[in-house]
């Protein structure tokens, strides 16, 4: 069994000051980023208050507020139970424990300490929250969103557990790496090489990550196939290929989207919303994802997310000065592999606290998307008869909750949607 390195020492003070310096600066320029490329005003001008009896039935309303209230507890009760199972690894020092402990059939040393914990403490987290996801998914096979048997559930559960598990202890070996070689700066090198990773990640995800989770085919040719590739071009989006996910494997949902960059770039349509939507709505969607395509916002988020990344390793490394959180932890700085609980519940609590500020980022976006497939189809009709379907079909929320719409929301509501397009045509 290897010892702790003797680099394992927490982040210096002296290096402190330097440390929040740049933890500062890098928040300054995501805040200067975010103000310059996000579009904070989709139409000006424009009344976009939501109005679901407008377009909804009561029936219609009844439905998808008597799902959401089935849905809510279970996804809120996940949300809280997986914190406090992180807090209860990372801030005792059983989660040190765990992560020695699955370390050991490997022999021990630091790496097999980050891969193994990394795994076995995701396995803990998934297993704690079991019940509560087999009530969610329960709810939705209740209301018809869900075509999965339990063994392709447990499956994908699996497959999600080992691809985080991966990405993640790729992330930590590179940082514990860079610890226990450069003790006294491993939070400079390790800012630029998360926010590499976080790149690199963004770029091979439609190429290795997707396929594990969807199969593709190319859609047939045919009249449907030359007219996404039609809208595309008109649109100055280069297109490599039309995919089909078979997502009806898994759910009824409907979706699109356009993945990668540069020559992996393909549009992918569901085959559940090719099964039930007519070619205009499916040329509605895809105007939508090319919006994407055409402001760049897969890149802009990507170094958005770079940048962000910089900035949590720096503040992880201002927290992991603490000495006293540290002893509480069982580890003695980010060159010990026992530090990963500790890590670990930084990264879901910070996720947890920015996600309203993301999803605010997020929403924008789409809005400036739902406005450039409008732009380009100049089809109001169509738009507004595909929000209603995808609507009716994924029982998407009509009013959210306050709470729910800053924490999970990283679309416009359906409501704000079709109140966008009504005021699209009075603005023309």
């Amino acid at each position: 069994m290897s010892h702790p390195a003797p680099s394992a020492a927490p982040l210096p003070v002296t290096a402190v000051p330097v440390t929040l310096t740049l933890t500062l600066t890098l928040t300054l320029a995501l805040a200067l980023a975010l103000a310059l490329v996000v579009p904070w005003t989709v139409l000006p001008g424009a009344d976009l208050r939501p109005d679901p009896l407008r377009d909804f039935s009561p029936e219609q309303i009844a439905r998808e507020v008597a799902f959401h209230d089935a849905l809510r507890p279970s996804s809120y009760g996940t949300l809280a139970l997986g914190l406090v199972v992180a807090a209860v690894l990372g801030l005792t020092r059983s989660g040190a424990r765990v992560v020695t402990a699955a370390a050991r059939p490997l022999g021990g040393g630091w790496k097999a300490q980050v891969v193994a914990g990394v795994l076995v403490l995701g396995l803990l987290g998934r297993l704690a929250v079991v019940p509560l996801a087999i009530r969610s998914e329960t709810v939705l096979r209740d209301y018809g969103l869900s075509t999965q048997t339990w063994a392709s559930w447990a499956s994908d559960v699996t497959k999600g557990l080992l691809v985080d598990a991966g990405l993640t202890a790729l992330v930590l070996l590179t940082v514990v790496a860079l610890a226990r070689r450069a003790p006294r700066s491993w939070w400079a090198w390790a800012s630029l090489a998360t926010a590499g990773l976080v790149v690199a990640g963004s770029f091979a995800y439609p190429l290795v990550v997707e396929p594990v989770f969807n199969d593709f085919r190319p859609l047939e040719r045919g009249a449907l196939r030359d007219d996404l590739l039609a809208l595309a071009a008109r649109d100055g989006v280069p297109v490599d290929d039309v995919l089909v996910a078979d997502a009806s494997r898994r759910t009824t949902a409907l979706n699109a989207y356009v993945s990668g960059f540069g020559g992996s770039r393909r549009i992918v349509v569901y085959d559940t919303l090719l099964a039930s939507a007519p070619a205009d709505e499916v040329e509605l969607v895809v105007a939508h994802e090319l919006g994407h395509a055409e402001e760049q916002d897969v890149l802009t988020g990507t170094l958005l997310g770079a940048l962000g990344a910089a900035t949590g390793v720096c503040a992880i490394a201002l927290v992991l000065s603490w000495q006293p959180l540290l002893r509480r932890a069982g580890a003695r700085g980010m060159a010990d592999p026992r530090v990963v609980p500790l890590v670990l519940l930084l990264v879901t609590a910070g996720t947890l606290a920015t996600a309203p500020a993301t999803n605010v980022v997020s929403r924008r976006l789409e809005a400036r998307a739902d406005l450039h497939s409008l732009d380009l189809t100049r089809d109001v009709a169509a738009f507004s008869a595909s929000q209603r379907r995808l609507a009716e079909r994924n029982l998407s929320d009509l009013e959210p909750h306050p709470l729910a719409y800053a924490l999970f929301a990283t679309h416009p509501s359906v409501t704000e949607r079709l109140a966008l397009a009504r005021e699209w045509e009075r603005l023309q």
